[in-house]
């Protein structure tokens, strides 16, 4: 059986205004979160590493096999009408959240479908809640508050309005993020972008 519940997203429906999104609480396993838990990568400094980039255990690189996994992929792209056969895919972790973080943005055009899911226990704090939003300068502007509970699935389109942004948050937030891209090319950019940011975040740090 697989660590995530993909008939849970298929079952879902689809919110298209003002832009597609769905939101999947539960998405991760009850019985598989655990085992992901124990075998989360460290990732103590802020900022988003690479999956290539960090060391994880067996119950995590499963979970990572599932989310890329075609079964998850062919109800994405049913979901989105999108068709995801031939594009690549990119994952970061992300285990620490800055009082800088969360600033309002969209996605880099590059990035077809943005895929987050949050492995945070019970969250409590009222920041640190990402917010999907109708504009880019007002963050309580909010069409849809996704807490970053455990096993929280959230899955958006990107396009020019998907606006998001949370509530400055200092302290442990965990949170994977996979997109399907345009091509190859982004994923060997993003990914040395990403390297050597975390290279001299572990230098500072």
């Amino acid at each position: 059986m697989l660590p995530i519940d993909v008939e849970a997203f298929r079952k879902t429906p689809l919110t298209r205004d003002p832009f597609p999104y769905v939101i999947v609480p539960g998405f991760v396993r009850t019985e598989a979160r655990d085992a992901i838990q124990r075998d989360f990568p460290e990732v103590p400094l802020p900022g988003s590493f690479p999956l290539p980039t960090v060391s994880y255990g067996k119950a995590f690189g499963d979970f990572m096999d599932a989310i890329r996994g075609e079964e998850f992929t062919e109800a994405v792209a049913e979901k989105f009408g999108i068709d995801l056969s031939d594009r690549p895919t990119m994952i970061t972790v992300r285990g620490t959240s800055r009082a800088q973080d969360g600033q309002i943005h969209t996605d880099s055009t590059t990035k077809l479908i943005t895929v987050l899911i949050y492995m945070n226990g019970k969250w409590e704090s009222p920041q640190g809640r990402l917010r999907l939003l109708r504009s880019a300068d007002d963050l309580n502007d909010v069409i849809a508050e996704v807490p970053p509970d455990e096993g929280t699935l959230l899955v958006f389109r990107n396009q020019p309005n998907a606006w998001h942004g949370f509530e400055a948050f200092e302290g442990p937030r965990r949170v994977i993020q996979l997109n399907w891209v345009t091509d190859k090319g982004v994923v060997w950019r993003e990914q040395t972008r990403h390297r050597v940011s975390a290279f001299f975040k572990r230098l500072r740090a």
